[in-house]
């Protein structure tokens, strides 16, 4: 889906403005036209396998509405139940063809090749809301009285649909039950956001991927200064491409009278690879944190066990991102370094100091460790990263840089920029947002315009499906 499209532009005005009128009218009315609206949307994404999620919505709804009229046991299996099925399904659409293909036949070195099978958009993502719902309501921290219509809004709003981000039922379905219209401040700042988001997605990742999905997809035809080029850049395209979503998502919902949790918050400015899981796609890192890794024991069954549920965590969070080893060894690296710097901290009570030079290293190392594992997680295969690494290590000069530079200028502007802005303060961010939140209205709205258009000048031809769109 692109939102510099002139019809998705059109649609979503549409979509808005009767929105705001049925809104005024009849809570019913509106959350039914907004799940038949989200219900169409998902339809345009998946085709006839869009309506699995009304069957999860229905099927995880009747389960938890029968888990709150019991106690003990009895409760605890409909709750199993429920997961095991919500987990079956994704497994199946999502990991059959790797397990059959690449585990199964592997162990019986068998060419017995597995159908691929389509993977219904956003359905990693409306699983896992759905499996949060009915956990809060087991375990009380959440009332659990929402409505079949309240519930299918909660697990189909379309603006999450994609990419997310995972929300909970209680940062949503309150408000909804309240049916408060948006607020002046929340428009603006949707507006903002939907403006950054186009930004960043349209005209920085797209462009910027351009170069970086060449290099990776076929290392061995680019010299070492490109391929490390290609390194460098591919942090930069991801952030920009999954923040751009969210900050879309956000904003989008924000104007619909909604308020979602920061689903990134200056990821890149990290000091430690702990407090990156604490900036980078929170709303997935919470939701393991909450229902994975606190389950296993968190910290609070000795430090070797809490190293183990470290490791476990991210091993699945890798996994949850895709069916393929690169996945795994991505979460793995992750998983070894937050025990690391766990060890150094908890264990050996390490630390850089506070200072320019000590925030400096520590900087360096967490951003250096995540892009290097960056690499794991673009790279289609072993194969290709170990020639990306081998030319590097074999055909690297700096003597490339100038006729680099005059190859791509744009490009590396757009990258150093970019990376120019993770030394931007959050107070800075928040000061510019408020700013444009104060602007007149027809300032807001010529920027806005200006905004598009110049995302539409940038756009290339072939625009880039939303990276997180595929997990």
């Amino acid at each position: 889906m692109d939102y510099t499209d002139i019809t998705v532009q059109m649609a979503l005005v549409a979509f808005l403005a009767v929105f705001t009128l049925i809104r005024q009218r009849s809570k019913i009315a509106m959350m039914l036209y907004v799940i038949a609206f989200n219900l169409f949307f998902a339809y345009k994404l998946n085709g006839a396998l869009m309506w699995l999620l009304p069957a999860t919505a229905c099927f995880n709804y009747a389960l938890t509405q029968e888990m709150k009229t019991r106690e003990g046991a009895a409760r605890k299996a409909l709750l199993s139940l429920l997961v095991v099925v919500d987990l079956g399904v994704l497994g199946y659409f999502k990991y059959a063809s790797f397990f059959m293909n690449d585990v199964i036949g592997a162990m019986l070195s068998t060419n017995f090749s597995f159908a691929s099978i389509a993977l219904p958009v956003g359905i990693s993502f409306y699983t896992f809301q759905a499996i949060s719902y009915a956990v809060d309501v087991y375990r009380r921290r959440f009332d659990g009285d929402a409505t079949l219509l309240e519930f299918m809004f909660y697990l189909t709003f379309f603006p999450l649909l994609l990419a997310g981000p995972i929300t909970r039922a209680k940062n949503l379905i309150p408000r909804l039950r309240r049916n408060e219209q948006a607020s002046s401040r929340m428009v603006w700042v949707g507006l903002w956001l939907i403006m950054l988001g186009v930004v960043k997605k349209n005209m920085l990742a797209d462009y910027i991927g351009q170069f970086t999905s060449w290099v990776f997809d076929g290392p061995q035809g680019f010299s070492g200064f490109e391929c490390a080029a290609a390194l460098v850049g591919y942090p930069v395209q991801i952030y920009l491409d999954f923040s751009g979503y969210s900050d879309l998502s956000i904003g989008t919902a924000a104007i619909l009278g909604f308020w979602l949790p920061d689903n990134f918050w200056f990821p890149y400015r990290s000091l430690s690879l702990t407090d990156f899981w604490r900036r980078w796609h929170i709303s997935l890192s919470t939701w393991f944190r909450d229902y994975l890794y606190i389950p296993l024991g968190g910290n609070r069954r000795g430090t070797v066990r809490m190293y183990v549920n470290n490791i476990i965590t991210m091993l699945v969070a890798g996994l949850w991102h895709g069916a393929s080893w690169m996945f795994v060894i991505w979460g793995a690296l992750h998983g070894l370094g937050l025990a690391i710097h766990k060890f150094f901290s908890r264990q050996l009570h390490f630390s850089f100091p506070s200072t320019l030079w000590g925030n400096a290293i520590s900087w360096t190392l967490t951003y250096v460790y995540v892009c290097f594992a960056w690499s794991f997680f673009r790279a289609k295969d072993m194969a290709h990263l170990t020639d990306l690494y081998n030319k590097i290590a074999a055909d690297f000069s700096m003597d490339y840089l100038v006729p680099f530079f005059n190859a791509r200028t744009m490009w590396t502007v757009s990258v150093i920029a970019v990376m120019l802005t993770y030394f931007v303060s959050e107070r800075q961010y928040l000061r510019l947002q408020a700013r444009f939140v104060t602007l007149p209205w027809a300032v807001k709205l010529v920027l806005f315009i200006v905004c598009m258009q110049m995302a539409l000048q940038m756009a290339t031809e072939d625009v880039q499906p939303f990276i997180y769109g595929g997990f």
